[in-house]
């Protein structure tokens, strides 16, 4: 049993890259089933794959469902992993596949609400008064207006933090494409930001 975290990794001066590496670890000593391996390997990625889903799921309700759905999807073919690449993109990958069958899946039922005003009774349903969370609403509002392509490069690489190698690997494109989109997706971004009157604390 893994009583202790994994050995210290060539990354450990870059604070991403090493918790990459010791996600990695993780999954890698998980395969042989090990609950405390399963357990630390969960947890170092559960956040990501929440903020992931957030931002390419329109439906809020359904990103804690999705998550769960992604680490089932994850921990049932976890022995195929061979650590190739990170765990974490390797993980958002299976994300990505869950969001999309969930659109595929809502795609094929009947739609049904019992309020009046779906919208209104969707937005009373969000949290609010939490720390940050205007700033987050509008974020979300701004990324919203991306091209989806865009904003999912935008994502995975100013928010996630993924290198724009395993950003292009998960996106199944080139890195100069990769690239091409974060650039255009900034420069949107910066000028919808310009023409609106945005905290300060957002467009920092």
């Amino acid at each position: 049993m893994i009583t202790s975290a994994p050995a210290a990794t060539p990354y450990d001066d870059d604070p991403t890259r090493s918790a990459d590496a010791s996600a990695t670890a993780w999954a890698l000593a998980a395969r042989t089933g090990d609950p405390a391996a399963v357990e630390h390997f969960v947890r170092a990625l559960h956040r990501d794959v929440l903020r992931y889903i957030a931002h390419l799921c329109a439906d809020p309700q359904a990103v804690d469902d999705l998550a769960q759905d992604t680490f089932v999807r994850a921990l049932g073919s976890l022995h195929l992993f061979e650590g190739r690449s990170s765990a974490r993109v390797w993980l958002l990958a299976i994300a990505r596949r869950a969001v999309v069958d969930g659109y595929r899946y809502a795609a094929a039922q009947p739609r049904h609400c019992g309020a009046p005003d779906w919208q209104l009774a969707v937005e009373r349903a969000q949290p609010r008064g939490l720390p940050g969370f205007d700033d987050g609403v509008a974020l979300l509002d701004l990324l919203a207006t991306l091209p989806e392509k865009r904003r999912e490069a935008f994502v995975l690489t100013q928010l996630h933090g993924l290198p724009y190698a395993e950003a292009a690997a998960l996106s199944d494109c080139p890195v100069g494409t990769v690239r091409s989109r974060v650039a255009r997706a900034r420069s949107t971004l910066m000028a919808l930001l310009a023409a609106s009157d945005e905290p300060p604390a957002l467009a920092a």
